[in-house]
């Protein structure tokens, strides 16, 4: 709940900064001119809010990761754009609390389409709504089980964020991602199965630079 209430006072605070005033407008150019691309290098906590099912009984668990992430953005126009995000976590898994599972690493490919309050301005608040895809890999089970494996899957996400700009080209980011992600996972060929809603929060700080 917290959290919830957290990643809602970001998005009425990105609404609130829309009458920043301080402007760095730029004519976008053609489709691929290089002024319509943004980047950013952001360290991000990765912090799974699990709910599971397992056919034993019990439940399932995993742990946050801070990690690197790039992610690539393109405006179709001054306000709407498209942000592509990169970046893989491990995660380790418990059962009930206290037993080891194993580990599982996740790269999380997220697209989300963003709306930019105020681009032209110094503070550029945004929220974003998009798709994501997790492939799990490297998946290595804990001493006394055997063959843990972990499907991929499809999941979907709300984004909230702003960017400061220092001067023409870089900036300092916050963002924050909500996503809802669920996948089976699999232990001792099959015996153990789970059902798991992952449904990570993200959460990145980094900077970022636009051409």
């Amino acid at each position: 709940m917290k959290k919830a209430l957290l990643f809602s006072a970001l998005v009425a605070g990105t609404a609130a900064g829309a009458f920043s005033t301080q402007a760095y407008a730029k004519d976008l150019g053609g489709p691929w001119s290089k002024e319509r691309f943004q980047i950013r290098v952001r360290a991000i906590d990765v912090i799974p809010d699990v709910d599971s099912s397992v056919n034993i009984g019990g439940d399932v668990d995993a742990d946050y990761a801070i990690t690197p992430e790039v992610d690539v953005t393109y405006f179709f126009t001054q306000n709407i754009a498209a942000e592509l995000i990169a970046a893989t976590s491990k995660h380790d898994l418990e059962y009930t609390g206290n037993t080891a599972l194993g580990d599982a690493w996740v790269l999380p490919p997220t697209l989300m389409l963003q709306y930019h309050f105020t681009p032209d301005s110094q503070f550029s608040p945004y929220v974003g709504a998009g798709v994501n895809y997790s492939v799990f890999y490297s998946e290595d089970a804990a001493s006394g089980f055997t063959d843990l494996e972990v499907d991929n899957g499809f999941g979907y996400g709300l984004q909230a964020g702003a960017d400061y700009w220092l001067n023409d080209h870089w900036g300092v980011n916050l963002d924050v991602k909500k996503l809802w992600l669920n996948v089976d996972a699999k232990l001792n060929n099959g015996a153990i199965r789970a059902d798991v809603d992952m449904d990570p929060w993200i959460v990145g700080a980094g900077v970022s630079y636009r051409f």
